[in-house]
């Protein structure tokens, strides 16, 4: 052979193909995971790096490796659990997320984490075998309880949050993402975009429980829906500066009190979202220096805004903040506001949505106000829900549920939907 001869390429073996195996019915890992994070009060605090949600994580690894599937963890922390080769590309995924808000229900995010594992366990009985990877995620940090931004693993793998913003993040005690992450034994070096692994993937489908009652009080009898749109909606941080005073000393037209300002601000918030059919909700605040009798010298208050458009959410947000700025002025407050976080509005991929809602037997379909990890990926990737129906349309509260046959349901309904996007 001549120096300028190619030499043929090494024939590489094919991909060894997953061992497939039933794991854990849906009602021994739903009683395995019930106890974890739980809080006096019933419901949960699973926040994203801390010892409940290592527990959780763990609990993904063993349904993975007791089914054979390939797990492993990305740059951000998101786990995942591989059916097939997953460098094959053009992979179906499912999933949701495992963190909770403080004293959050059982079914947020759950939910569809064991739904997606039932579903291939479903899969598997029947005898039906993909023809495209299949997989199993659970995002991290979801619920961003613990340092702010909401669906933080979904947004660093997208680029929405780059690595420089959320390493600056911090909880209430002062630690850093970075620095959280790294004592939960992930490296915080590598965090960032992750455009390849999410080139391999052709959908998502994220299953989750239904945060409302529209299948509860739709005609017939839904137990399951499909979504729509998301609404669009933000986190805004409201800074009220006053001066720090005695609560027993001070005379009331002598105060510089934010609390007044910040009560104000709270009602207004309530009164515009109604006129304008948003919604808008002061639903955590933070005192310093956070004594019974003294007068604050700064409240901190977290505005979650919600609304049909985004030109009506702009108007709710601008009008709040131009009343908190003028009952501010008249108490001697100073205010400031930062928006911490934003999402536009999510019209899930529409051929998708439709052909779900059609194999589905024309499930309703429904639109949301909650954020959720598919619709930070419907930036990138062609995304679709399903909802569960949730009898009390309570979320984010103990008062969560869905019933047993429900849940059997979107289980019935997600291994439908897999089996027509994987498995023809």
């Amino acid at each position: 052979m001549s120096p300028d001869a190619q030499t043929p390429p090494t024939p590489q073996p094919p991909p060894t193909p997953t061992v497939w195996r039933r794991g854990a019915s849906f009602q021994e890992m739903w009683r395995d995971l019930l106890p974890v994070g739980r809080s006096p009060g019933g419901g949960y605090r699973r926040h994203a790096w801390t010892s409940a949600d290592a527990e959780c994580r763990a609990w993904f690894r063993e349904q993975a490796e007791a089914r054979g599937l390939t797990y492993e963890v990305d740059r951000n922390g998101n786990q995942w659990a591989w059916l097939g080769d997953e460098e094959a590309g053009d992979a179906v995924v499912t999933g949701s997320h495992l963190d909770s808000v403080p004293d959050g229900g059982a079914f947020d995010g759950p939910l569809g984490v064991v739904s997606a594992f039932a579903a291939l366990d479903e899969l598997h009985e029947r005898g039906t075998r993909p023809v495209r990877p299949l997989a199993v995620v659970n995002f991290c940090d979801e619920e961003g309880a613990r340092f702010g931004p909401a669906c933080v693993g979904s947004r660093l793998a997208t680029g929405a949050l780059t690595a420089e913003q959320a390493r600056a993040l911090r909880d209430a005690d002062g630690v850093t993402l970075p620095e959280a992450m790294e004592r939960a034994g992930h490296d915080p070096d590598a965090i960032g975009a992750d455009p390849r692994r999410l080139a391999r993937v052709g959908a998502f489908v994220e299953l989750h429980v239904e945060q409302g009652r529209f299948l509860a009080e739709a005609p017939g009898d839904h137990p399951v829906g499909v979504a729509s749109a998301i609404w669009p909606h933000g986190r805004w941080r409201f800074d009220f500066h006053g001066e720090a005073n005695h609560a027993g000393t001070t005379r009331l037209e002598d105060r510089r009190d934010p609390m007044l300002t910040y009560a104000n601000t709270v009602l207004a918030a309530r009164k515009k979202a109604r006129l304008a059919g948003a919604l808008a909700t002061f639903g955590k605040v933070a005192v310093e220096p956070n004594g019974v009798n003294a007068i604050a010298s700064l409240v901190r208050g977290w505005l979650d805004s919600r609304a049909p458009d985004e030109e009506t959410l702009a108007a709710v947000v601008a009008e709040v903040e131009r009343a908190a700025v003028e009952r501010g002025a008249r108490d001697g407050v100073r205010v400031t506001v930062v928006r911490e976080s934003f999402a536009p509005v999510v019209e899930f991929d529409h051929a998708l949505r439709d052909r779900l809602a059609a194999r589905l037997g024309g499930a309703p379909v429904l639109p949301t106000g909650a954020g959720h990890d598919a619709g930070v990926l419907s930036a990138v990737v062609p995304t679709a829900m399903l909802h569960v129906r949730n009898p009390t349309g309570v979320s984010h509260s103990p008062a969560e549920t869905a019933t047993e046959d429900d849940c059997a349901a979107g289980v019935r309904a997600l291994v439908a939907v897999l089996e027509d996007l994987a498995c023809r």
